[in-house]
């Protein structure tokens, strides 16, 4: 298991925890209130300074309750292991009515996933697979 250090900026958040044992990704919560109206993008600060390992990212996700009901959808999941600044969830409201976050809601998720790196290399061509380039749905819905 590794460790994520974690320092609060404001001590009235609570800190990040996992709601059950076993699940994937642990709660953030919001250091301010704020109202996002439909189709408005905003940044939620959280409150928290994280010291990812190197090696590891976090990837913040969203809140299932909060998207199917509200709509709410986060964006620019990635949390660099060299990031040092307070975290931000940036999101945006899909639904129809306006939603108020609250001080301490557990508005996403963040996931401590491993890093791969490739090896990039140019090349003058790619190899030809039976689904070309199709895309966008080209494979139909049934």
């Amino acid at each position: 298991m590794i460790q994520v250090h974690i320092q609060r900026i404001d001590k009235d958040i609570d800190l990040p925890s996992y709601a059950h044992p076993g699940d994937a990704a642990f709660d953030l919560r919001s250091r301010e209130e704020k109202t996002i109206m439909p189709g408005e993008l905003v940044i939620i600060k959280t409150g928290l300074k994280m010291e990812i390992p190197e090696g590891y990212f976090g990837n913040i996700r969203d809140r299932s309750g909060l998207a199917a009901k509200h709509g709410l959808h986060c964006l620019a999941g990635v949390v660099d292991s060299h990031y040092r600044g307070e975290v931000g969830v940036v999101m945006t409201n899909l639904g129809k009515e306006a939603f108020t976050v609250e001080k301490n809601m557990r508005i996403a998720q963040m996931l401590i996933q491993k890093v791969e790196h490739a090896a990039l290399q140019e090349t003058d061509e790619v190899s030809e697979t039976k689904r070309g380039e199709g895309g966008f749905g080209s494979t139909g819905t049934h």
